[in-house]
C-alpha cells in the first residue's frame, strides 16, 4: 500500500485512514456512515436524508449558526450527501484548522440535539427539495426508473423519500434510527491533505468517543425486477431512461461495464452523443451511466427528445445496443481508457477527492486500491471482454421508464423483441 496511506482500528472499532499530500495547503476530512436509502424500511423511506440535514441544526454547545459560523470564519466548507449506501459528512479547511474540522464534525455526529424547532424548519426545506424533484422532469424520471428497477423493497425507494411521510416524521424516529446505524464499527473517518496520521488518530479518538459501540446493521439484498413505466404529462420534452441489471463493485467486469457505458453515451465523442445528437440531431441531452452497488448494479441510458423525434430516437438507441456488441475499434477502446485513466489521475489531486475514495475504498472492499492498480485494470480490459458484458447487460431483463409526451415511445415488449431480434 502507498507509503503515504495508513490505517488504525482505534479501541472503539472505528477506521480511521488518512493519506498524506504534503505539496496542499488544506486538509479534507470526512466521517463515511456505511447506512443510505437502502437500510431503510418502507415506513422510515427518506430518514437517511432527514437525518444529514438535521446534523447541521445544533448540537448540545452549537447552534446551527454557531457551526456555519465556525466553519466559515476560517474560510472552511462544510457539507454532507445521502446515498442508497452511505450517508457522507465532510469538511474541507486550510491544514492548521484541522482539530476544528474533526470537532464538528465529531459533535454532529455524536451530540445532534434534534431541537423541534429546528426540526419543523428543516421538515419545510425537504418538502420544498421533494417538490422541487417532482417538478424538475429529468429528475423524478430517475426515482420512477429506481423504484420500477426495485420494486417494493429500499433499494427502489427514492433518497428524499415521500411528502407524507416526511410530513409524519418525528423526533424520537430520528434518534433511534441514529442509534440503530450511526455507531463506531459502521463508521469511517478519512482524511486527506498536509497532515499527521497520528495527530488525526488522536483527535478521532477524542471527539468521536460517544459514538455508540453497537453492532452495524445490514441491508436487505437487491432484487432487480425490471419492467416499464409510463406517465403521460404535458411536456415539451418526453423523458426516457431505460436500463438493465449490471454488476456490482467486486465483478471481475466492473471496468469493462464502466468502459461500456463510457463508450456508448459518456461524453461527445461517445456513440450516443455522436449518432442521436450530432449526426440526427434529435436530442440535447442523451448519455449512458454504469452504477455498481454492494451485490449488484445497474446500467442506463437517458435520452430527452421532443414528441414526433422519438419515433426516430428509439430505433437508433436500439441499433446501437446492438452494434456495440459485435463492433468496437480498438482506437475507440484506448480513446475511451484514456478518458477514464484521466478522470481518475486528475482526482487523485483533490484533498476531497482522496479522502471519499480512500474511505469509500475500506467499506467497498476492506482495503485501499492504489490508482496504479486501477490503472492496470482498466488497461487490462480488452475488446473481447466489451463484446462479453456488453451481450451481458443488453440480454438482461430491461426497465423502461418514460415521462412527457410519450405516445409514440415503443412498449417495453416491442423494445426487448427488438434487442434480441
Amino acid at each position: 500500500m502507498n507509503q503515504a496511506i495508513k490505517i488504525t482500528r482505534l479501541p472503539s472499532g472505528m477506521l480511521v485512514v488518512t493519506e498524506k499530500m504534503d505539496r496542499v495547503e488544506t486538509i479534507s476530512l470526512g466521517a463515511y456512515v456505511n447506512v443510505g436509502t437502502r437500510y431503510e424500511t418502507a415506513e422510515e423511506n427518506g430518514i437517511s436524508h432527514f437525518l444529514e440535514h438535521m446534523a447541521f441544526k445544533g448540537t448540545n454547545t452549537r447552534s446551527a449558526l454557531d457551526i456555519a459560523e465556525t466553519v466559515e470564519n476560517v474560510g472552511g466548507h462544510i457539507n454532507a450527501y445521502t446515498a442508497r449506501e452511505i450517508t457522507a459528512y465532510y469538511i474541507k479547511l486550510l491544514k492548521n484548522d484541522h482539530e476544528l474540522g474533526v470537532d464538528i464534525l465529531g459533535d454532529i455526529l455524536t451530540h445532534s440535539t434534534f431541537d423541534p424547532a429546528e426540526l419543523e424548519r428543516e421538515r419545510g426545506v425537504i418538502l420544498q427539495e421533494i417538490g422541487q424533484s417532482n417538478d424538475t422532469p429529468d429528475d423524478i424520471v430517475f426515482d420512477y426508473f429506481q423504484e420500477t428497477a426495485y420494486p417494493d423493497q429500499p433499494m427502489g425507494r427514492p433518497t428524499l423519500g415521500t411528502e407524507n411521510l416526511i410530513r409524519t416524521m418525528q423526533r424520537d424516529h430520528l434518534q433511534h434510527y441514529m442509534t440503530r446505524h450511526y455507531n463506531s464499527n459502521n463508521t469511517i473517518f478519512a482524511a486527506a491533505g498536509n497532515l499527521d496520521h497520528d495527530n488525526i488518530v488522536t483527535l478521532a479518538e477524542k471527539y468521536f468517543k460517544d459514538l455508540p459501540q453497537t453492532p452495524a446493521q445490514s441491508a436487505l439484498p437487491a432484487n432487480y425486477q425490471g419492467g416499464e413505466f409510463r406517465k403521460e404529462k404535458e411536456l415539451d420534452q418526453a423523458h426516457i431512461l431505460m436500463g438493465f441489471p449490471s454488476v456490482n463493485y467486486n465483478h471481475p467486469q466492473y471496468y469493462a461495464a464502466i468502459l461500456l457505458s463510457i463508450i456508448l453515451g459518456g461524453g461527445m465523442s461517445s456513440r450516443l452523443f455522436q449518432e442521436v445528437r450530432e449526426k440526427h440531431g434529435l436530442v440535447y441531452s442523451v448519455y449512458a451511466y454504469n452504477t455498481a452497488h454492494q451485490d449488484d448494479g445497474l446500467f442506463g441510458i437517458y435520452a430527452g427528445t421532443g414528441e414526433e423525434q422519438t419515433k426516430e430516437l428509439m430505433p437508433i438507441l436500439i441499433q446501437e445496443l446492438k452494434k456495440i456488441q459485435k463492433l468496437i475499434k480498438p482506437e475507440e477502446l484506448n480513446r475511451t481508457k484514456a478518458q477514464l485513466k484521466s478522470s481518475l489521475l486528475m482526482s487523485m489531486e483533490s484533498t476531497a477527492s482522496r479522502c471519499e475514495q480512500i474511505a469509500r475504498h475500506l467499506q467497498i472492499y476492506n482495503r485501499i486500491i492504489s490508482p496504479q492498480e486501477m490503472v492496470e485494470k482498466i488497461d487490462a480490459v480488452t475488446i473481447e471482454d466489451i463484446y462479453q458484458i456488453a451481450k451481458s447487460i443488453f440480454h438482461g431483463k430491461p426497465t423502461l421508464t418514460t415521462l412527457g409526451p410519450i405516445r409514440h415511445v415503443p412498449s417495453l415488449a416491442d423494445i426487448t423483441e427488438s434487442l434480441n431480434s
